[in-house]
């Protein structure tokens, strides 16, 4: 399975998200996740944008209802040419299913779907006491990855310190995509469940989201070289 790094372009507007893409010299084009942020702002125009500039997008919009509106919703983004797409295992093997009917084309393709099992932001105290899910964070997204990999996903979304978790549960080949993704000698920010993109390959993760210590940096297009350095060793 090819990995890559992803960036996390989570910006409030179409200006400030190509602004940034130009700082990357001709030839470089990395991989860019689209979020909830920039796609409620900017709507469909900006995968279209980006893509025509030679990028592959991860839409990370993390579908979450009942099977029938998640499957009519993917059949929307299947027509945008993504590369990568989710949506919350939480919402039921069932869900998933619908999901995966509505993202394939006519013509049998599709792009990768994922599902989130935590977010990276949630600590197991949290999970238990706000969410009355009594096991540990480690075994409950085990058994999301599970569920997904039940629903026919690609992979999912967890933090990269469950990515031996979920490869064991479902196999090498079942796509982790982590984010919370730190240098060593950056600020947590937000994030709990996190580690650097060195240790992330060491785990077992496929694809690393990095977004703030790249684009928050004075100097985005060394920040994302380092990432490359240290994820995929080049």
């Amino acid at each position: 399975m090819a990995k890559d790094v992803i960036i996390a372009c989570d910006f409030s507007s179409a200006e400030a998200t190509l602004n940034f893409l130009d700082k990357f010299p001709e030839g470089t084009k990395p991989f860019v996740k689209i979020g909830m942020e920039l796609f409620y702002s900017a709507g469909p125009d900006i995968v279209r944008q980006i893509k025509k500039r030679g990028h592959k997008i991860f839409l990370d919009l993390k579908l979450h209802d009942i099977p029938n509106t998640v499957k009519k919703t993917m059949q929307v983004l299947a027509s945008l040419d993504i590369d990568m797409t989710n949506v919350h295992a939480a919402g039921t093997i069932d869900m998933m299913k619908a999901a995966i009917e509505g993202l394939t084309r006519a013509d049998g393709t599709r792009p990768l779907l994922i599902a989130v099992t935590q977010l990276t932001s949630t600590s197991e105290e949290r999970m238990q006491k706000e969410l009355l899910i009594n096991a540990t964070i480690g075994e409950t997204i085990a058994q999301y990855a599970f569920n997904a990999k039940s629903a026919g996903l690609d992979g999912v979304v967890c933090s990269p310190l469950e990515a031996s978790i979920v490869k064991k549960r479902c196999g090498e080949g079942f796509c982790a995509v982590t984010p919370g993704i730190r240098f060593a000698d950056s600020a947590a920010d937000d994030q709990v469940r996190i580690t650097s993109p060195a240790k992330a390959r060491e785990i077992g993760s496929d694809y690393i989201v990095v977004g703030r210590p790249v684009t928050a940096s004075e100097d985005p297009v060394a920040a994302y070289n380092r990432c490359v350095r240290e994820f995929l060793g080049k």
